[in-house]
């Protein structure tokens, strides 16, 4: 599994009572995650920062980008979620606005209300219409975190969790499951291009990074409805591409050089 697998150790989290320092098991929870993808998601009752009843099944009919945080959180929770925004904008630009829907849910009931939600969507959202920040059901919430595949376990200073993102087909199957604080193009947009193109691939293709690349280089064009060339994109891959078999060579040759040398 790629680094991107890494566990958080969230940071001290003010509302949350010590009740001893627990350990999450990192090979478990990246198993449950990832044993995940595939599994139909059921339809969960939330509220968002309005107040307002949201089903998970509205999000049906577009891919769906799903993280957990807890409010209470001051540094992992905020920094994975600002880099989500990035990574949301960026792939706006290639497949359009309005093509997916995010959603963040906190986890930590009580204190994730809607009113902790929208407090924290404001400090580190990106204002973007289709995210939406939510409150589960206290009754539901095991379930909920189950079907995704998260788990996390209260500490002393806050939580323990995986830094995880789902990505949801259009269904309501969970398609992806990605890693860590920050998330590259590929990572990212690709599954999300994948979904939209109606081009699904089972995961672990080792083909799957050119087809990543691939996908890349292409945009959307709300004008004609399609995906063109992204000669941009094209071009900076080449470029870097480039820099890196020169500085390949480079290093190659310094190294038989130095061999030749006596002693």
């Amino acid at each position: 599994m790629s680094t991107k697998a890494r566990i958080a150790v969230a940071c001290a989290a003010i509302l949350v009572p010590s009740v001893g320092q627990a350990v999450l098991d990192e090979k478990l929870a990246l198993r449950e995650s990832q044993s995940a993808i595939g599994r139909q998601l059921g339809d969960y009752r939330l509220r968002d920062s309005g107040e307002r009843e949201v089903r998970l099944s509205s999000f049906r009919g577009k891919p769906l980008v799903v993280s957990f945080v807890y409010t209470g959180c001051f540094q992992v929770c905020p920094t994975a979620t600002r880099a989500l925004g990035n990574a949301v904008q960026d792939a706006e630009k290639i497949l359009g606005p309005g093509t997916f829907n995010i959603a963040t849910i906190g986890f930590n009931l009580p204190f994730d209300t809607p009113q902790a939600m929208k407090e924290f969507q404001s400090k580190h959202g990106n204002g973007n219409a289709n995210w939406k920040f939510l409150s589960p059901e206290a009754e539901s919430l095991a379930a909920l975190v189950a079907d995704f595949g998260f788990r996390f376990e209260q500490t002393s200073a806050g939580f323990d969790h995986m830094l995880q993102a789902s990505i949801v087909d259009a269904q309501g199957k969970i398609y992806r499951q990605l890693y860590g604080d920050s998330f590259n193009g590929p990572q990212f947009v690709g599954p999300l291009l994948e979904l939209a193109r109606n081009a699904p691939r089972p995961a672990g293709e080792i083909a799957g990074l050119v087809e990543q690349i691939r996908l890349l280089c292409t945009v959307y064009d709300p004008a004609s409805g399609r995906y063109r060339v992204n000669y941009a994109v094209l071009i900076e891959i080449l470029v870097g591409a480039s820099v890196l078999l020169v500085g390949i060579v480079s290093v190659t040759v310094e190294w038989r050089r130095r061999r030749r040398l006596p002693g």
